[in-house]
């Protein structure tokens, strides 16, 4: 299906679509359509090497819910909380951290159970003590451009994965 901003999503097995996008106005219109499709207790896991997109996926998504603000990679933070649409949106990185049990004495086991959004770089760094996802999506170079994958693993990731591909 090819939208106006030329980003074209091409369901996959069920539960999974992929998408190439040419340029960053491409994964800022991926990210737009993912923020139209957050709800609240969404746990969406970005994956990617360094440079992928991820930061920029989250800016879509922020400027889709009205978010005017600048948006940094939470990087150093490790967290970036924002409110908005009446969501609470926790953007998180977890790049810095060198072993899974950091994420467990930095206290975010809350953020996960609730009702907040969490939208996480780096998850791997995490790994074996994060819940699972309901939607991963997966950033990779591509010749000039990059290959997102995303992956739905639970019932509100499919709705989610299904709003995003209209």
């Amino acid at each position: 299906m090819m939208q106006p901003t030329g980003l074209a999503l091409q369901r996959q097995a069920a539960g999974e679509a992929v998408a190439h996008l040419a340029d960053e106005a491409a994964t800022l219109a991926l990210g737009q359509r993912l923020g139209r499709a957050l709800r609240p207790g969404l746990k969406v896991y970005l994956q990617g090497d360094l440079g992928a997109g991820k930061t920029t996926l989250v800016r879509g998504a922020l400027r889709a819910l009205g978010y005017r603000g600048p948006v940094k990679s939470p990087t150093f933070t490790l967290v970036e909380v924002y409110c908005v649409s009446s969501l609470y949106l926790y953007h998180f990185d977890f790049y810095r951290f060198e072993n899974p049990q950091e994420w467990r004495d930095a206290g975010f086991r809350e953020e996960f159970g609730g009702p907040g959004v969490c939208l996480v770089e780096w998850p791997e760094k995490a790994a074996g003590l994060l819940p699972v996802p309901d939607l991963t999506i997966t950033l990779e170079h591509a010749g000039q451009g990059r290959r997102a994958r995303l992956t739905s693993t639970s019932e509100q990731g499919r709705q989610c994965l299904d709003q995003i591909a209209q």
